[in-house]
């Protein structure tokens, strides 16, 4: 009996849907309570079909807008790599398109599939690389006397070092006044290598714009006033790195036991372990192949950060500082081991 009332109080409801629009929503008060429940269920399920396929189609339609304007961008930037007259406008042209790139890729973070979005940050690795090669071979020639000559400098650069630690000799210093290298803008790379247990400085007027590059320290404390355009940290045991907003990019590999305080558009992390990170960040930070990495907020400040963080173009009410992408662990429903965050009472407030 009951399965005929069902049956008839279906056809009826059926009947009575005869004469309304395809896309009005069902009466469903003449069915039973379980077939409402079952139509309603349905009608959810459809619901979040439709919901799935426009969600994808509007991400495969930015992400081919995204592929397409970072294809043109990169074929653009490596046509002007390429060897030729005018070599040094082309090479800030070059740079110029670089830092646009890189917003591309930091805008796009948020929709970009992880292999597409790794793919890019290599791309731009790349490029990067490629356009200090380009650099380097429009530096004047080295006479014999160079070594002797840089050694001098780098002891009058102003790099304070530790106490009863040797001069940073192998510190590049900064290009007089005239010099080719000024003349190819302040981009070019500079930075400290191969020196350990020192406290190393760079001034606002020395790195502004400019890439920096430390590599193969050991139980340093490197200080970065003022606004760089990148910095890359690698190779780097036990070391403080203390450094002023980046324009850009900031990436770290392969180093060990180490506490950084950055604020930057877009961090990645690679080969790393053990390190505390004081983070001011615009987008998604990214670590791979990485273990105890501690992130906190940013807590360095000095005379003149306020000018330095406008000028950068960063801003400081956004930071992502909790929002990690671990290219190690692809599971949702489960935290990285690889990360976590760095717990209050831990947290360096001062810094000497």
């Amino acid at each position: 009996m009951e399965s005929a009332g069902c049956a008839a109080a279906a056809a009826a409801a059926a009947a009575a849907a005869a004469g309304r629009d395809v896309g009005a929503p069902r009466d469903l008060s003449a069915l039973p309570e379980r077939l409402q429940r079952r139509e309603r269920e349905r009608q959810l399920e459809a619901e979040r079909r439709r919901q799935k396929r426009q969600d994808q189609e509007v991400e495969e339609e930015k992400t081919g807008f995204f592929a397409a304007a970072f294809s043109r961008e990169r074929a653009a930037v490596e046509e002007l790599l390429l060897p030729g007259a005018e070599a040094a406008e082309r090479l800030e042209a070059a740079a110029g398109r670089l830092q646009g790139l890189q917003k591309l890729l930091t805008d796009s973070v948020l929709f970009l599939p992880a292999y597409d979005l790794r793919q890019g940050q290599e791309a731009l690795a790349q490029l990067q690389a490629a356009l200090a090669e380009r650099r380097q071979e429009l530096q004047p020639k080295k006479r014999f006397a160079f070594k002797a000559r840089r050694k001098e400098a780098a002891g009058a650069s102003g790099v304070d070092a530790a106490p009863g630690g040797p001069a940073a000799a192998g510190a590049p210093a900064p290009s007089p006044p005239g010099t080719e290298e000024g003349a190819l803008g302040l981009a070019w790379a500079c930075g400290f290598s191969n020196l350990e247990a020192q406290v190393l400085e760079k001034r606002a007027e020395e790195l502004h714009q400019r890439d920096i590059l430390l590599t193969e320290l050991s139980h340093c404390t490197v200080r970065l006033y003022g606004n760089p355009n990148t910095l890359r940290l690698a190779k780097a045991r036990g070391c403080t790195v203390l450094c002023g907003p980046v324009s850009t990019s900031v990436f770290l590999e392969d180093c060990t036991d180490c506490q950084l305080a950055v604020a930057c558009q877009q961090l990645r992390i690679h080969a790393t372990r053990d390190t505390r990170i004081y983070l001011q960040v615009t987008s998604r930070a990214i670590v791979e192949d990485c273990s105890g990495i501690q992130f906190a907020p940013y807590t360095w400040s000095y005379p003149g950060i306020d000018q330095d963080f406008r000028g950068s173009g960063l801003d400081r009410n956004k930071n992502n500082w909790t929002d990690v992408d671990d290219f190690n662990w692809l599971a949702r429903d489960a935290a990285s081991p690889n990360w976590s965050i760095l717990p209050e009472g831990e947290r360096k407030t001062q810094w000497d």
